[in-house]
């Protein structure tokens, strides 16, 4: 199997209620891969640089905005692989040896499958559609591994977008390669559908895809973001 070392970017902002488990979780999956570092993108103001101060990852301070941030954390990564993880989402256990799998036979950008912690019926559901091949179906929350050569080569994230830049990137690099979906699941965190309610935040995401899709600017996704979403 190629080693080719694999740099995990973690954008986060103000996650100290659950960063240390996070960076925890990690550790105990990665402690026999070789080859692997992990790069906090931070642009908190609670006491998330604190805590990550108390582990062996490289912390790059940055403004906000999950573009800013993730670009930030590539800047700084060593590997040839980079792979985008939300702080909120666990990869499965088998996920690096999944990764450079995929790239060695040749895939250069891809995802996981994704089921959230929450076995309500219809988050089984939201869950279950994100194995089919489709742009409506991606969500960053899937996680992204990208080689480093393929992301300079389509610039990296759009950092002008403040929303909906997840699918920005996987519709130009679709451009250039299709986007693998891996056979094992992401698993993430339901807590925002918890706040806001199941079906009233899906029904938002939806309103917000068909904004993003008519061509609305982001000041107007964002406006309806924040007064909709909590």
């Amino acid at each position: 199997m190629d080693e080719k070392t694999i740099s995990i970017i973690i954008p986060t902002c103000n996650e100290e209620s659950i960063i240390a488990a996070s960076i925890q979780r990690l550790f105990a999956l990665t402690k026999h891969s070789g080859q692997v570092e992990i790069i906090v993108s931070d642009a908190s103001t609670d006491k998330t640089p604190d805590i990550l101060s108390g582990f062996p990852v490289i912390t790059c301070k940055s403004t906000r905005g999950r573009s800013i941030q993730m670009n930030s954390g590539a800047r700084h990564a060593q590997g040839d692989i980079l792979y985008f993880l939300h702080a909120d989402t666990v990869p499965p256990e088998t996920f690096i040896l999944d990764i450079r799998s995929a790239v060695a036979s040749g895939k250069a950008a891809g995802c996981f499958k994704m089921h959230f912690d929450d076995d309500h019926p219809l988050m089984n559901l939201f869950g279950w559609f994100t194995q089919f091949p489709l742009l409506i179906c991606r969500g960053g929350d899937q996680s992204l591994f990208i080689t480093k050569e393929l992301f300079a080569r389509i610039g990296g994230f759009d950092e002008t977008l403040l929303i909906m830049e997840d699918y920005d990137i996987i519709s130009r690099i679709e451009q250039l390669t299709p986007l693998h979906i891996l056979e094992t699941e992401v698993t993430t965190s339901a807590r925002k559908y918890h706040t806001n309610g199941i079906i009233p935040l899906q029904l938002n995401f939806g309103i917000i895809h068909l904004m993003y899709a008519l061509g609305f600017k982001q000041e107007s996704l964002v406006r309806y973001y924040r007064e909709n979403i909590i």
